[in-house]
């Protein structure tokens, strides 16, 4: 018989080895940011802002091509500090800053800047 069994168990334990690599390896980063408004905006100057910037920051997807997932949220707890929450996803840092750098993500992130006390991000690989 032909069969080369050492070749086989070769083969299978590289290919263990290359799978958990694999799995093991950054699949994306995770780009967190906070928002924290103005205390002097009235709490409708706020929601304007706010729901303005969350429909500014998710049309971005399909149009920077390098997002693979963003989504804006509102913090519900008052005891809290932070009124805004972009949490997204992206290959790798590099996508990240060009994201950061691209002329739609600008003009959205221009427009929220005269209304924020505080700004706060995490970028973090998983």
């Amino acid at each position: 018989n032909s069969y080369d069994h050492d070749f086989e168990i070769d083969w299978l334990s590289s290919l263990r080895e290359n799978t958990l690599n694999n799995l093991i390896r950054t699949i994306m980063v995770k780009h967190i940011v906070l928002f924290k408004l103005k205390n002097e905006l009235s709490a409708e100057v706020r929601m304007e802002v706010m729901n303005t910037f969350k429909q500014g920051i998710e049309a971005l997807v399909g149009r920077i091509d390098v997002i693979r997932s963003i989504e804006v949220g509102f913090n519900c707890n008052a005891d809290e500090a932070w009124h805004i929450c972009l949490n997204s996803a992206f290959d790798d840092m590099d996508a990240v800053r060009t994201y950061a750098a691209h002329p739609l993500h600008q003009a959205v992130a221009g427009a929220l800047k005269p209304y924020v006390e505080a700004r706060s991000c995490v970028d973090y690989e998983v």
